[in-house]
């Protein structure tokens, strides 16, 4: 088997797309489709059936997707420990953040990088946090930054960055939007906004009402990005919980309210995680120790 025959594989069946898949690897989709049937012919299986429009793995294809990721990642680790000099960090790099990380803290991390390591190529790919971690146990990213705690994983590694507040953006009218802070009880009845299950803006709302049962806030909304979340509240459709980080440029821009949360879960973290079978890959062990001191010197909490 080719090695660029179970790269074209691995991105096929994570996109479940041949359109998304030769973006990504920057071919034609000939050549991805080309790949796909070169490596069934080999195996002599089908790996992708096309049910109307969508793609599904076959048996045979989610058999053969967790040795693809295996041997991708070997060769991987065999090439640093072959090429990596430790005390000039080169190659690639691969960085991976939520979309608020992507937008307020990870420059200030890359800028800082990018003076000190020169000869390190990086690449940033934004994502949800199933996404991220997923990545990262495959060897596709390097590092992730998150908000909260990584699933448990012995394979995985993390350091807590900072610590941020979780703050209640209500529209600028709101009867909250007053206060100097906000208990859990102010929200009994409230209508909220949020994202969908499985986001880790919606794991931290879903901590932090919990206590309140069926006395809580009610979603009568939920929204798949951050922007259009923020812009809901803005409109008046309801109230948000986010980490300030989150709705800072909303509150600055005059769009929004912000009242600290003080009980519950009132504060959130900004995690960082890597496979702890890397570590000693130059460019991301020069990558884990700048990202601390730059979240070290930060003047203000995130």
């Amino acid at each position: 088997m080719e090695l660029r025959h179970l790269r074209a594989f691995r991105v096929v069946a994570r996109t479940l797309s041949f359109t998304r898949a030769a973006a990504e690897l920057h071919y034609a989709q000939s050549s991805v489709t080309e790949q796909i049937q070169a490596l069934e012919n080999e195996l002599g299986s089908r790996l992708f059936d096309r049910r109307g429009r969508k793609l599904e793995l076959t048996p045979a294809g989610e058999r053969l997707i967790e040795y693809a990721d295996r041997v991708l990642l070997l060769i991987e680790e065999a090439r640093s420990a072959v090429v990596d000099d430790p005390d000039e960090p080169s190659g690639e790099l691969t960085v991976g953040a939520l979309e608020t990380l992507c937008a307020h803290r990870l420059p200030s991390v890359l800028s800082r990088y990018r003076i000190d390591y020169p000869k390190v190529k990086v690449t940033v790919r934004e994502g949800n946090r199933g996404e991220l971690y997923g990545a990262v146990r495959r060897g596709e990213l390097d590092v992730s930054l998150t908000f909260g705690n990584p699933p448990a994983d012995e394979t995985l590694a993390s350091r807590t960055l900072a610590h941020d507040r979780l703050m209640v953006a209500t529209p600028i009218s709101h009867r909250l939007s007053s206060l100097e802070e906000v208990r859990m009880l102010d929200l009994r009845g409230e209508s909220f906004l949020a994202t969908e299950p499985g986001c880790g803006f919606r794991e931290m709302y879903d901590r932090a009402v919990s206590g309140l049962g069926p006395d809580g806030p009610v979603i009568t909304a939920e929204v798949t990005s951050l922007a259009a979340l923020c812009s809901c509240v803005a409109s008046g459709m309801g109230c948000a919980l986010l980490p300030e980080i989150a709705i800072s440029g909303h509150v600055a821009r005059g769009e929004v309210a912000a009242i600290p949360l003080v009980d519950a879960e009132s504060r959130t973290t900004v995690t960082m995680t890597w496979l702890r079978r890397w570590e000693r890959k130059s460019a991301l062990a020069a990558f884990l120790e700048t990202a601390g001191n730059v979240f070290t010197g930060l003047e203000q909490p995130v």
